[in-house]
């Protein structure tokens, strides 16, 4: 069977290795030693100032929204993963949307403009499959209308944006770190915050909003990462160029393959590419049902990325209609995608692929 995705597995003696210390120490949990050194290694390797380590990429999202204290509606995108827009109806915040460029997946600035209202308090958006957005035009949309602003950067580990990390772009991005991703502690997420204030304000809401034994300014949850994920992640974290280095690998045989037969993402040309997925888009969802169809018979499970459209949701109202993302959702297939894929097993695909269509 090959799956869409597959978690990369560090060296086994090496995490037995950080596994022992833990218990040796017995810290477990609450910001342990493993912890404060992956957010180290992380921030210094990523070009950043800040970063909180979290238990998953979703409660990362909320942190950032109370963190920055948001309400009202916030702008976002339809076209993403369902806890982009879940994580703010979960919150009390009306997530209003803004199609999406057909080229480039992310949000188009052009619609945010014309989604903002007087109750808007802030722009939630998402580097669609680590494509970093257009983040001048963004900024530039938030500052001359007093909104905040927050990247869903779960796509985007070590993405680069005219020589920095995207990372650093907006108030908050917030990170994922689930076991499919590029990088990952197993289960995981961060937030990545230049204000130091909001900095120490985020931590104690990770921490049930304590400050300290006597304390209790803010109303928190539990969203500390453990030491046995921080492992993990120090672990990938050691292994991360060999990764990136061999996804490469097959992102161009991909596109060298593929090239004519089925339309790619346009990808930001002042930005660096971190090789996470690889989506294609069909013609018709027609042509993609049946490309599925033909590899599904041959026990390959590519998948439809994002589908459904999030402005169909039955909980979101009012109700929205944002069609370009609703017509890509529809054609949108994301091809198996990992670090030790085979070529024969790539070439497989592809064979299969071409001949479906």
């Amino acid at each position: 069977m090959i799956n869409v995705t597959k978690t990369y597995l560090p060296n086994k003696e090496k995490y037995k290795q950080y596994v022992d210390e833990i218990y040796t120490n017995g810290w477990v949990t609450n910001n342990g030693p493993l912890v404060q050194k992956l957010e180290k290694r992380l921030a210094e390797y990523l070009g950043v100032k800040n970063i909180v380590l979290v238990s998953n990429g979703t409660v990362a999202l909320e942190i950032a929204y109370r963190t920055l204290g948001l309400k009202g509606f916030v702008v976002t995108t339809p076209f993403s993963f369902v806890a982009t827009t879940s994580s703010l109806v979960t919150n009390g915040i009306l997530p209003i949307f803004a199609d999406i460029d057909p080229k480039t997946l992310n949000i188009d600035p052009h619609c945010i403009e014309q989604a903002i209202t007087p109750n808007t308090s802030a722009i939630l958006s998402v580097h669609v499959f680590g494509n970093a957005c257009d983040v001048e035009s963004i900024g530039a949309i938030a500052k001359q209308h007093d909104l905040k602003v927050v990247y869903d950067a779960a796509h985007a580990f070590d993405v680069e944006h005219k020589g920095q990390s995207v990372l650093n772009y907006g108030d908050i991005s917030t990170l994922s770190f689930h076991a499919t991703k590029l990088f990952h502690s197993i289960e995981g997420g961060a937030l990545i915050i230049n204000d130091d204030a909001l900095v120490e304000k985020a931590r104690y809401l990770i921490n049930f909003g304590i400050k300290n034994a006597e304390e209790i300014p803010h109303l928190g949850t539990n969203a500390k990462m453990n030491e046995f994920e921080a492992a993990m992640g120090l672990c990938v974290l050691d292994d991360i160029e060999e990764i990136q280095s061999a996804r490469k690998k097959v992102y161009e045989l991909y596109t060298n393959e593929l090239c004519g037969y089925v339309q790619f993402q346009e990808q930001n040309p002042d930005a660096t590419q971190n090789y996470s997925y690889f989506p294609v888009v069909f013609e018709s969802e027609e042509q993609l049902q049946k490309v599925q169809k033909a590899l599904n018979e041959q026990d390959i499970f590519p998948r439809r990325y994002f589908y459904p459209s999030l402005d169909t949701l039955s909980y979101i109202e009012p109700k929205q209609q944002c069609s370009i993302s609703r017509e890509i959702s529809k054609r949108i297939l994301c091809l198996p995608m990992y670090a030790d894929l085979l070529r024969d097993d790539q070439l497989r695909i592809i064979t299969i692929l071409k001949g479906a269509l």
